[in-house]
């Protein structure tokens, strides 16, 4: 009886299995719901498709460009198994995957491209070289998890044709190495992460009170004395100015431009442990935003002494003190070196949180600073704070708290990047539950990092003040890669696409699906991310 009643079971099981075996190796032929990420501007599916197999080449219509070649035959070989090669032609070949520069559509500007799938071709126009990187994005998400033929190396693409280019220019991620320290692989993986969905700008926060992160010929012991912990006692580290250019020049690679922090004149303790001639005697700060927090700052009681290395998570105690000669000698020094090591146009002066700087000596920090940054042929970005000095439209402040001071700085012509901290925070909690992440700001869900627009987030900052979106990952509570891919994913994809997708093309509802159907694909990668009940994800 027993065998009896399982082998219906069995039947209905194998019945089953056929049914969606058959179903994994039916070719996909409407291009409109492949899930892109971030949402291309225009898609129109002709309902055929491409079979890629590994008798494909990626042709490239100029040498010069190989490097986004190479990339994508890296990428695709790597997850299917293939054996795709790069090719150069002069002329358009009759089969593959062909990228040409020149010839796209105008409204493409310098990062958008067109994309038009055959049954024969798979071919990406763009007017500068940064668009045929993000074609090679779609396409790297476009080749499906499974083959179309499990005795072949075959893979299955939709027909059709896609036009797409960003909102925003500034599509951006930062990265905090000071309070957590990450070498070089670590930071070159989180480009990686980034660039699949479009990004364009990495911002390091470099220095801290936890710590010192990069060489500074003129002042060494910053970063062999400063940068020797963490939070938590850690033992730290740092990068040296070649590191630093090998990661610049990484990010060059994948059309990401770095922007370092150096945070002033506050969060400056591993400055003030590495030279006591910035010390400038006791300091009462505002309260602390971590309350109950027991280890604290070392004495600052006397001039010209060194403070005691730091490795807790409280922020707003320290300053530099504006009226000692040796200040600005270290600041003119510290942008001028990094100045020079940082081919990218902006420099970022912090200017957070400055709670034991005096009012009138922050403003005349933050004008001086800005001076230095200009002498040294650079933009001065910082936190929206600086808003209260006598900045203008040389500069861009970084919305993440105040609406205020986001105002006052539009008002006076600065561009806006926006932080908003309640939505775009991802070192925050999703829930009361994770074991990461801290909450002062909010616990921020998946859809609740998706559902806001920049154009209409803080009143009285129109949509031409903006230059685009940032999603800051502080690191009190990350110390590893796979804690930094469990707080980025899956909420970076969906600030991305806030970033490029034009927002009346966006709804939650769409995109979680797009977003369940994501998983093969950062599976395929290796990421860790978090698996939120808000989203059905494919398996």
């Amino acid at each position: 009886m027993k065998i009896n009643s399982i082998k219906p079971l069995v039947i209905a099981t194998s019945l089953l299995l056929i049914f969606q075996s058959c179903k994994q190796a039916e070719s996909p032929t409407d291009l409109a719901l492949q899930g892109i990420i971030p949402k291309p501007v225009s898609v129109v599916a002709t309902g055929k498709s491409f079979t890629l197999t590994s008798k494909a080449s990626i042709f490239m219509g100029s040498t010069e460009h190989v490097g986004i070649g190479n990339y994508l035959a890296t990428e695709l070989n790597k997850t299917t198994g293939l054996s795709l090669v790069v090719e150069q032609t002069s002329s358009a070949p009759g089969k593959g995957i062909y990228f040409v520069l020149g010839n796209a559509d105008s409204k493409v500007g310098t990062e958008g491209y067109e994309l038009e799938i055959t049954e024969e071709m798979i071919t990406v126009k763009a007017n500068e070289p940064a668009g045929l990187y993000m074609g090679a994005q779609t396409i790297i998400q476009l080749i499906p998890t499974l083959k179309l033929n499990s005795q072949q190396d075959n893979y299955s693409i939709p027909t059709g044709t896609i036009l797409d280019y960003p909102t925003y220019a500034w599509r951006g991620s930062m990265l905090d190495v000071a309070r957590h320290f990450f070498s070089v692989e670590d930071v070159k993986r989180y480009i990686d992460l980034i660039s699949y969905y479009k990004m364009n700008v990495l911002h390091l926060h470099l220095s801290d009170d936890q710590g010192w992160r990069i060489e500074i010929k003129s002042w060494p012991n910053l970063a062999l004395h400063g940068g020797k912990t963490q939070v938590g006692g850690g033992t730290g580290g740092y990068y040296t100015q070649e590191q630093y250019k090998d990661i610049v020049a990484y990010a060059a690679s994948k059309y990401i431009t770095i922007v370092p922090e150096i945070d002033l004149p506050g969060h400056i303790n591993s400055a003030l442990a590495s030279y006591g001639e910035l010390n400038g005697g006791i300091i009462v700060p505002e309260e602390g935003r971590y309350k109950g927090e027991t280890t604290r700052h070392g004495d600052l009681g006397d001039k010209n002494k060194p403070t005691d290395l730091y490795t807790g998570i409280e922020v707003g105690w320290s300053t530099l003190r504006i009226e000692k000669p040796e200040t600005f000698k270290f600041v003119n020094d510290v942008i001028r070196e990094l100045a020079e090591i940082t081919p990218g146009p902006y420099l970022h002066i912090g200017g957070d949180e400055a709670h034991a700087t005096k009012k009138e000596d922050y403003i005349e920090f933050i004008n001086r600073f800005s001076e230095i940054v200009k002498a040294n042929g650079k933009k001065m970005i910082g936190w929206e704070e600086i808003s209260q000095a006598n900045i203008d439209e040389n500069a861009i402040a970084q919305h993440w708290d105040k609406p205020k001071y986001a105002q006052m700085a539009a008002e006076k012509g600065a561009q806006i990047i926006m932080s908003p901290s309640k939505r775009v925070y991802i070192d925050m909690q999703y829930d009361s539950t994770s074991k990461l992440g801290l909450h002062w700001a909010a616990y921020i869900e998946v859809d609740d990092a998706y559902t806001w627009d920049p154009a209409t987030q803080v009143e009285g900052v129109s949509r031409e003040q903006i230059l685009g979106v940032e999603t800051p990952l502080w690191s009190e509570t990350i110390s590893t890669m796979d804690d930094i891919e469990y707080m980025l994913f899956p909420r970076m994809p969906g600030i991305a696409e806030i970033a490029w997708s034009p927002a009346a093309s966006r709804s939650w509802e769409e995109y979680k699906v797009r977003l369940g159907n994501h998983a093969p694909f950062m599976t395929k990668r290796g990421i860790d991310f978090y698996r939120s009940p808000r989203v059905q994800w494919t398996e």
